[in-house]
């Protein structure tokens, strides 16, 4: 009986796991944004870096964002999205050191650190 407790337990776990994992992807995944319209891009001091922005238009009832995307430029131009804020159309990007990026005054260390909105 005990065992038939732990079974039914363990799979009801997992399937929260997964569930949670689902709504994560689906809803708050940073790599998941639109793409958008290119603005402006701008060079770490040392050339690692590139940071590029984008403009995406929600449609006619959605503020426009920006989404700003890290391309490391020593490893294959791979990339990843580093920025994502409602309510803005124009980018300003500023290098304060090699590893530190200002976006439209959200200061990030670059590689690890990303803004988001919707988990601020």
């Amino acid at each position: 009986m005990v065992k038939k407790v732990w079974i039914v337990f363990g799979s009801f776990a997992v399937l929260i796991a997964l569930a949670a994992y689902g709504v994560h992807w689906a809803f708050f995944d940073i790599q998941r944004v639109p793409e958008g319209e290119y603005l402006t891009e701008s060079v770490s001091p040392d050339g690692r870096y590139t940071v590029r922005a984008y403009k995406t238009n929600g449609g006619a009832t959605v503020a426009y964002s920006i989404r700003g995307e890290l391309v490391f430029n020593t490893e294959d131009s791979k990339t990843k999205n580093i920025y994502w804020n409602y309510k803005e159309d124009i980018a300003v990007i500023n290098w304060i050191d090699d590893d530190t990026v200002d976006i439209n005054g959200h200061l990030l260390d670059v590689p690890e650190e990303k803004f988001d909105f919707r988990n601020e």
